[in-house]
């Protein structure tokens, strides 16, 4: 990875993702290059209410198909609030709603290095 540790401490990302082995490495990846990293949490309410009460996230790393259903309200809120975020999923990019189209979106398998450097790099 070309980033620089240094740049990323003290960057907060919120990763919303539902499989407990995929949410792992990429906490792992992230805290490794000096990223906060809030959850994993594997629901949309969950992450709904980390965004309330959380002012000052950096990025959120996101699944698209959670255990509870489709996260899109989580990527609304996101986009109200202005905080970048990716898209991880199983789903090819055609199946993504029209207002998501400018929002990077990476297919499972994806390796966390990637995710780090699409917000950040």
């Amino acid at each position: 990875m070309t980033l620089g540790v240094g740049s990323l401490t003290g960057r907060r990302v919120l990763l919303v993702e539902d499989d407990y082995f995929i949410a792992q490495e990429m906490r792992r990846a992230f805290e490794e290059v000096g990223v906060q990293v809030l959850g994993p949490v594997p629901s949309i309410a969950e992450a709904l209410e980390l965004i309330a009460i959380s002012p000052d996230l950096d990025a959120v790393v996101l699944d698209i198909n959670l255990y509870d259903g489709m996260s899109y309200p989580v990527a609304d809120a996101l986009q109200v609030r202005g905080v970048p975020f990716v898209f991880t999923t199983g789903y090819g990019k055609a199946t993504l709603p029209a207002c998501y189209a400018g929002v990077r979106h990476f297919e499972k398998p994806v390796e966390a290095v990637q995710i780090v450097q699409a917000l950040f790099g």
